[in-house]
């Protein structure tokens, strides 16, 4: 089995080395390699999140970091710098624009890797420094995506993991600076949860 793990920073996570898709990084997808190797010898892990992506970079990528390494399930994490981006220097992407490169995306995918399982992870927001300065709006926009991410994995008959869920239920032991030091990096504590909300919608 080949996973291929696809998003921004968050699954990034400091991976290093763009031109290799086995440059983990120590965040979700490093902790859930290490568990599906221990599982299956035979299995092949890659990381392709870069830092930084809106759903337009990962368009502008796909077919070298994703369709050409023909992974056997694929995860995509993104939505959070499409609107943070548009907050921080007006280089965001739209609601409206997000939808129709996602779905691009996607049916690229799904007409290239028939065979391939996708699961889809919602973008999530918590109260942090990154966060607090602009929170209603960073909140509402963070959540129409995570929305049209819901509805396109729907749509396609797609896995859908429903992160900010995850999160707001973690609130309820921890503040929100355990799980994420800015509001949206995970902590290593967030890594794991995100790792093991992964595993629950996998099966694994």
């Amino acid at each position: 089995m080949r996973y291929l793990f696809q998003g921004d920073s968050i699954t990034d996570c400091g991976r290093g080395d763009y031109e290799n898709p086995h440059a983990m990084g120590c965040g979700y997808p490093r902790l859930l390699e290490a568990e599906l190797t221990a599982r299956d010898g035979d299995c092949d892990v890659m990381n392709c999140g870069i830092s930084g992506n809106r759903v337009v970079d990962l368009l502008a990528r796909w077919k070298k970091d994703c369709l050409n390494l023909k992974p056997d399930v694929l995860t995509i994490l993104i939505g959070v710098n499409d609107v943070w981006h548009e907050l921080g220097n007006q280089n965001g992407v739209a609601a409206p624009l997000f939808e129709e490169v996602y779905r691009m995306v996607l049916r690229e995918t799904k007409a290239a890797l028939p065979d391939t399982r996708i699961l889809l992870m919602g973008a999530y927001v918590l109260h942090g420094t990154a966060t607090d300065p602009e929170w209603d709006t960073f909140h509402n926009e963070v959540k129409a995506r995570r929305g049209i991410t819901c509805m396109l994995a729907e749509e396609f008959g797609l896995d859908y993991v429903d992160l900010q869920q995850v999160f707001d239920d973690a609130l309820k032991q921890y503040p929100a600076e355990h799980w994420a030091e800015d509001g949206v990096h995970p902590t290593a504590a967030g890594h794991w949860l995100i790792a093991q909300a992964w595993k629950k919608a996998a099966g694994i």
